[in-house]
C-alpha cells in the first residue's frame, strides 16, 4: 500500500518539537490510512494494540503486531500506515532517554509489563501537564524498552526480484500451500536458489516466514470475529488446533486470548 493511494492521510503529530522530553500518545486509525514521509530528532517507540502497524523506510519495511512493536531512532526517514483499523500507540524520547535503546531500526519484544504499562497510559494517560504518575511510568517504560529483546523486522522484506515474486504470490494468498520446491518451479528457479535468498534476504527460512506471514493475516480476521476453524482452513492449516500451536508459539497466547484482548 503506498502513500499516494491511501484513502485517509493523517497529519505528522509533533512536526517542530515534542510536547515534553519523554511523552505518550494514542491514536486510533482507519483501515487503508497513512502517514507522510518525514523524520525528527526524537525516538519513536510505535506499537499497535490490534491489527498490525507497518512502518516503511528507504531500506526496509517493518511490520510488528502484538507482542512486538517498532523501534525507530532519532532521524530515520520514515512513514506510517495500515492496512487495516487499529489503535496503535507512541512512545516518543528525546536525546537524554535513549541510552540503552537500539541505534538501529528494528521490532522490538513487548513483555506483559510493558504492555500493561501501555495499556494503562492508552486509558488514562492525561496529556499535558503531566502528572508525577505518568512521569514516573514513563520512566518505566523507557528502562523496559532499554532491555527489550531487538527482533530485527517481524516480516522481512525483500528487494531481490526472484525471491519478492514468490513473497507477493504468498501475501496474495496466505492459504497457499504449495512446497518451496513446487513454487520454485513455478517462479522458474530452484529451491536450492530459493533457499538460498531466503537466508541471505530474510535472515530466517522459507517456513517460518510463511508461517510468520499467516500470523498477521490472522489477526484481522481473529479481530473481525471469524472462528478459528474457518480462519485455520482458510490459512491453509490441516486442523484448528495446529493453527492453534503455531499461533500460540510465535504471538505467546492463543487465537481465542489475543481476541480477548482487542475487546
Amino acid at each position: 500500500m503506498d502513500e499516494v493511494g491511501s484513502t485517509h492521510v493523517y497529519a505528522t503529530p509533533f512536526p517542530d518539537a515534542l510536547p515534553a522530553p519523554l511523552f505518550y500518545r494514542a491514536e486510533n486509525m482507519l483501515a487503508d490510512s497513512s502517514y507522510p514521509e518525514h523524520s525528527h530528532t526524537w525516538g519513536e517507540f510505535v506499537y499497535s494494540f490490534c491489527g498490525v502497524m507497518e512502518v516503511k523506510l528507504a531500506d526496509g519495511h517493518y511490520m510488528a503486531p502484538p507482542p512486538y512493536g517498532v523501534w525507530l531512532p532519532p532521524h530515520t526517514v520514515h512513514r506510517g500506515q495500515n492496512r487495516d483499523a487499529t489503535l496503535y500507540c507512541s512512545v516518543y524520547l528525546s536525546e537524554p532517554f535513549l541510552e540503552g535503546l537500539p541505534k538501529v531500526p528494528c521490532a522490538l519484544a513487548v513483555s506483559p509489563m510493558v504492555r500493561s504499562v501501555l495499556e494503562y497510559l492508552r486509558d488514562n494517560f492525561q496529556g499535558l501537564p503531566l502528572s508525577a504518575e505518568d512521569e514516573r511510568l514513563l520512566l518505566v517504560l523507557r528502562d523496559q524498552l532499554a532491555r527489550a529483546e531487538c527482533a530485527g523486522s517481524y516480516l522481512p522484506d525483500t528487494h531481490d526480484p526472484l525471491l519478492r515474486k514468490v513473497l507477493n504470490q504468498l501475501e496474495a494468498c496466505p492459504g497457499d500451500n504449495r512446497s518451496l520446491a513446487d513454487l520454485a518451479k513455478w517462479a522458474n528457479t530452484t529451491e536450492r536458489t530459493l533457499i538460498r535468498r531466503c537466508k541471505q534476504e530474510l535472515g530466517m527460512t522459507f517456513t517460518e516466514w510463511r508461517q510468520r506471514l499467516r500470523t498477521m493475516a490472522a489477526l484481522p480476521l481473529l479481530a473481525a470475529g471469524q472462528t478459528v476453524e474457518t480462519i485455520a482452513f482458510d490459512l491453509g492449516y490441516s486442523s484448528a488446533s495446529a493453527f492453534i500451536v503455531m499461533f500460540r508459539k510465535l504471538m505467546g497466547m492463543t487465537p481465542d486470548e489475543f481476541r480477548k484482548g482487542q475487546e
